[in-house]
């Protein structure tokens, strides 16, 4: 991984190319991200940087908290995340990662998490199919065979009702269209997990070797 940055979804619009093609875009709040601490092979056995997102107050930051961001100097953040950067070792504390980091056209991976839909049925959360729903077909939307009366047991993985959605969701080979450092502003072309303001991490798409 070479490039990556934490940002909050805003939502999604459309813009145009220079033919006029329209783009869908999803406008991700990307950065500032500084960096909090660098951790190094000697100390903690691996190379990596811990960056923080949008400032926080001062009275909701625990103590341990409180003085690891006073040991870099740093106002406290709300959100923390380790990134494992080929060139880690040239970040030190106090560094800015900005929106332009990433340029037009770049490939990236989004992460974030999904929509909690909240408990649901197998229809809804599988897809499957439901029964007649003409009259007196007393099946409609149940969830069918459970499996073998002779096992007396559900086997595992067996599609059932449960809660949908609220995951971790990476959605990748996105195309960056649009950043701008000024207003902090990435667009990327399509969809991306999470609602509006949900927080995202957005990185390079790492090309199979």
């Amino acid at each position: 991984m070479k490039k990556a940055i934490i940002g909050r979804k805003v939502g999604m619009t459309q813009i145009f190319d220079e033919a006029g093609k329209v783009i869908p875009v999803s406008v991700v709040l990307a950065g500032p991200c500084t960096v909090i601490q660098k951790k190094t092979a000697d100390k903690e056995g691996y190379e990596a940087i811990q960056v923080g997102f949008e400032d926080a107050r001062e009275k909701l930051i625990n103590k341990p908290l409180k003085g690891h961001f006073a040991k870099a100097n740093i106002a406290p953040k709300k959100f923390l995340k380790e990134f494992r950067l080929e060139d880690g070792a040239d970040y030190n504390v106090g560094d800015v990662i900005k929106a332009d980091v990433f340029e037009v056209g770049e490939k990236v991976d989004v992460s974030g998490v999904s929509k909690g839909k909240g408990y649901q049925g197998t229809i809804k959360r599988w897809n499957t199919h439901r029964g007649p729903m003409s009259h007196g077909s007393k099946y409609h939307r149940a969830s069918g065979s459970k499996g073998s009366a002779d096992a007396a047991r559900t086997f595992k993985n067996k599609k059932m009702p449960g809660r949908m959605g609220f995951e971790n969701v990476t959605v990748q080979n996105l195309e960056i269209v649009r950043a701008d450092a000024e207003k902090n502003i990435i667009l990327i072309r399509g969809g991306i997990p999470g609602p509006k303001k949900g927080i995202v991490v957005i990185k390079n798409t790492v090309k199979a070797r």
